[in-house]
């Protein structure tokens, strides 16, 4: 039960790569999401009884799939806060953001069955569903640019606002003082123009209230002008936040040196020495690292205290070859219809400065000679001396 319970955990997660499930059950909620607004918007349109029946019925069917969504991520929300115990996690998961949206989403629609006297009310938490887009946002790293900004530039865009809305009162009981005894219904008091303020300093001018007196529309021309600047303003702000969000992540990849790890994979069968002992009685050679292990379909960060168990998959690491001489090692995987599908070594056209020292053909090593006759599917490892200056004789 505790496996398959992991498993849903992941299925429902975002999807990771090569996870074909995760990925697919992201896909099917998001299609379900934009199902779900359609037939809300349509609803609000007069159809015949068939119609609206048949959109009553897609609305329901959505509603089942959220609730069970929400009651699957409550169920597992012990793997989603694994330090909490899991009473702690699940509550810790409905009162998250997400937790909360995901409730409004389908919650709504089902409380008018028990309390018909709401029935209004509750229809109005339905627009909450529209929250569910925020979780789309997690699947691409441009909504986290956004997110990052805003928050790196918190401060400077609430200074901005503050200053719209200074201005915005200002504005409004200049224009109530100069306004007020000419055109009494529209200036009633001070908040009646806050409304003319914003669709001034929003450039939007709407027309419905405007000054009719020469120093109300002195004003009105000034106040105009200084919305155009200080709404600019949080405009800007964002602006120079994502330039420098992006000069920050192309400045750490162009100011930083990149080695290359190469990485192997070890199956550890029945019998294998390293086979029930803890990562941390492994002897491993210096310079090399045990990444991940793969047991099934998870992979584990291991720790000292983790125990290697016959069938795991362990994915080894090492620094990449570097070297004065410009010796390289590099991977080739025989395609099909490949040149050198069906050859000898020995009869293979290729330079002095190659050798083939390893044939991987499914799980089976070779170490070749030049009888070995490679097939489609080979995986062969090539080690090439790039400087050639010493060279009596160059193959191209």
């Amino acid at each position: 039960m505790r496996e398959a319970k992991r498993r849903i955990f992941e299925i429902i997660q975002i999807g990771r790569d090569q996870d074909i499930a995760s990925i697919a059950f992201d896909f099917f909620i998001a299609i379900v999401i934009f199902i779900n607004l359609f037939v809300t918007l349509i609803e609000t349109f007069d159809f015949t009884d068939p119609y609206m029946d048949r959109l009553q019925m897609i609305d329901q069917i959505t509603m089942v799939i959220f609730g069970v969504e929400y009651i699957l991520r409550v169920w597992t929300a012990e793997y989603l806060y694994p330090k909490k115990s899991s009473l702690g996690a699940k509550f810790a998961f409905m009162r998250s953001f997400y937790g909360v949206i995901d409730m409004l989403t389908f919650l709504p629609y089902f409380l008018p069955v028990f309390f018909p006297s709401g029935v209004v009310a509750f229809r109005m938490f339905r627009v909450a569903r529209i929250f569910r887009l925020f979780r789309i946002n997690t699947y691409y790293d441009a909504f986290n640019v956004i997110t990052d900004v805003l928050v790196e530039k918190r401060d400077q865009i609430f200074s901005s606002v503050c200053i719209i809305l200074i201005l915005m009162i200002a504005s409004s009981l200049c224009m109530y003082s100069l306004e007020h005894d000419v055109q009494p219904d529209r200036f009633q008091n001070a908040f009646s123009g806050i409304w003319w303020a914003v669709s001034t300093l929003l450039t939007v001018g709407y027309g419905d209230i405007y000054p009719v007196t020469s120093a109300g529309r002195i004003v009105g021309i000034f106040i105009a002008f200084l919305g155009v600047g200080t709404v600019a303003i949080p405009t800007g702000i964002i602006s120079a936040g994502f330039v420098e969000q992006y000069t920050k992540l192309k400045t750490t990849s162009s100011y930083s040196d990149e080695f290359d790890i190469r990485f192997i994979t070890l199956r550890i069968q029945e019998g294998h020495p390293w086979q029930n002992l803890a990562v941390g009685e492994i002897s491993l050679p210096p310079g090399l690292i045990l990444a991940v292990v793969r047991r099934g379909n998870r992979t584990i960060v291991p720790r000292g205290d983790t125990v290697v168990e016959a069938g795991d998959k362990l994915i080894l690491g090492a620094e990449g070859f570097k070297d004065e001489i410009g010796i390289r090692l590099k991977e080739l995987i025989l395609r099909e219809r490949h040149p050198w599908a069906g050859k000898m070594i020995k009869d293979l056209d290729i330079s002095r400065q190659t050798l083939i020292v390893m044939v991987r053909r499914k799980e089976q090593i070779i170490i070749p000679n030049g009888q070995l006759m490679l097939e489609a599917g080979d995986m062969v490892i090539l080690y090439t001396k790039r400087d050639i200056r010493d060279s009596v004789e160059i193959d191209l």
